[in-house]
């Protein structure tokens, strides 16, 4: 299992991520706009309340193709791959925007496969552990993960994808996320180029570099 920066090893997972952001939940710059409308509403008198519920159902969800619970599970299963320590992990490298981006595109044949075993993976933590992956503590996740990796979680919860192969093209898509170009939504910062040591690819066609 990749747990491991420097050499993508398959050496276990660790690390915890930040708590999901419930459904539903409006962003900061929302919120703002709101509370501007409700002053201006009140200073003149009228208005506020509908422009308050114009602009809470025009606010934009966060994730093209996952739902908030989903994303929010997905997040800390990839920060158990690439957690974050001395650089950036997966959460803060835009490991779900990848994946979400790209499942919307390139990776679309993987739509199914995402939904149902987020799905299984859920209910197997429910099942075997009493909780959702997300409450549970650090040892009780890389337990929980190595149990799909494996193939030892309860196969009659996995009627999609196996759970072998469902961490597999999580594993995959972590990985590329972590060590892709960050046009395609990952690798934020070009974090594992720093901590590689490499200089930015060049792009053939696109190249903003002195020639040698």
């Amino acid at each position: 299992m990749a747990g491991n920066h420097n050499g993508g090893g398959a050496d276990g997972v660790r690390g915890v991520a930040p708590a999901p952001v419930g459904r539903g939940a409006l962003s900061r710059r929302t919120v703002l706009k709101l509370g501007v409308v409700g002053i201006i509403g009140a200073a003149v008198g009228a208005g506020s309340t509908a422009a308050f519920a114009r602009l809470a159902r025009t606010a934009q969800p966060r994730y093209r193709f996952f739902s908030e619970a989903e994303a929010g599970l997905l997040v800390d299963i990839c920060e158990q791959i690439i957690p974050r320590d001395d650089v950036p992990g997966a959460t803060d490298t835009g490991a779900i925007q990848y994946i979400d981006r790209q499942l919307c595109g390139a990776l679309r044949r993987h739509r199914q496969a995402y939904r149902e075993g987020l799905e299984s993976f859920r209910r197997t933590c429910l099942q075997e552990y009493g909780k959702p992956f997300q409450d549970l503590p650090a040892p009780g996740k890389i337990e929980a993960l190595r149990a799909i990796e494996t193939g030892k979680a309860p196969g009659a919860l996995w009627g999609g994808p196996s759970a072998k192969a469902f961490f597999s093209l999580v594993l995959a898509h972590t990985m590329q996320s972590f060590y892709g170009s960050p046009r395609h939504g990952g690798n934020r910062g070009y974090a594992s180029y720093r901590m590689l040591g490499l200089d930015y690819p060049q792009v053939v066609g696109q190249n903003r570099y002195g020639k040698a």
